[in-house]
């Protein structure tokens, strides 16, 4: 269970994360909300797993309803939208461990390893001219026999290589999620794809610059060390903060 994040963890992610990707980003975030999980551990979580812990964390430090904007796709109309955590969840979650799926068809007996942050930051460090969805499939598609090592996808039936994708965000649905929306301005209504690394990093960015604001109002005021200041509850900041205005 994550505990929620405390002004220094909103400080420290946000400085060490501001120039990383945001696969580095996403594991920073659950390392601070989570110090009792290896780096390792977190990064053999899949895509959805990850996500999932992600939405726990930001529950635990900001509250269960989510508020954010997006623009129409048909007339660029700016809206906001306010959701509950529990509309963000896959009805179904798959196991904790990231056990391979096993899969036979038309002969072929394969086994399915569900991406982790560890393939995206393989992805993400690709040269130009690299086939990022080929890759991914190289690294998830496995053997039937864990002692033959690689498999071969030249040699799958062409059908199935096309299917194992959707076959792969059917085992990790977190990892993948969206809602609807609907634009007053045009009647246009679309599935918004939600994504809580994105999401969560710009919550935790506006904290973070809210939080240095703070941090130079009161020191400027009453001469308080930035440590002092940040063990503060949020409300207590509040307070000095109403009174040196």
């Amino acid at each position: 269970m994550s505990r929620g994040l405390t002004a220094f963890d909103i400080l420290w992610i946000w400085e060490c994360g501001r120039d990383r990707h945001p696969v580095d980003r996403a594991l920073l975030m659950l390392a601070a909300g989570q110090p009792e999980a290896s780096a390792e551990a977190l990064s053999r979580l899949t895509i959805g797993q990850r996500d999932a812990r992600l939405l726990d964390l930001r529950i635990a430090t900001l509250g269960e309803r989510l508020e954010g904007s997006a623009e129409c796709p048909r007339c660029a109309a700016a809206l906001e939208f306010s959701i509950g955590a529990d509309a963000l969840r896959a009805p179904d979650q798959p196991a904790e461990r990231n056990e391979p799926v096993a899969i036979e068809e038309s002969g072929v007996r394969l086994r399915l390893r569900r991406p982790d942050s560890r393939d995206l930051a393989c992805i993400a460090s690709l040269p130009a001219g690299a086939d990022p969805a080929r890759v991914l499939l190289q690294r998830c598609v496995l053997p039937a026999d864990p002692a033959e090592g690689a498999a071969d996808l030249d040699v799958l039936p062409p059908d199935l290589l096309e299917r194992i994708p959707a076959l792969l965000a059917a085992a990790d649905p977190q990892a993948d999620i969206s809602f609807d929306l609907h634009c007053a301005a045009c009647g246009q209504s679309w599935p918004l794809v939600f994504d809580i690394v994105a999401f969560f990093w710009s919550e935790i960015g506006a904290l973070a610059q809210r939080l240095l604001r703070e941090v130079d109002a009161l020191a400027r005021a009453y001469g308080w060390r930035e440590a002092d200041i940040l063990a503060m509850s949020p409300a207590r900041r509040r307070l000095y903060l109403e009174m040196v205005a």
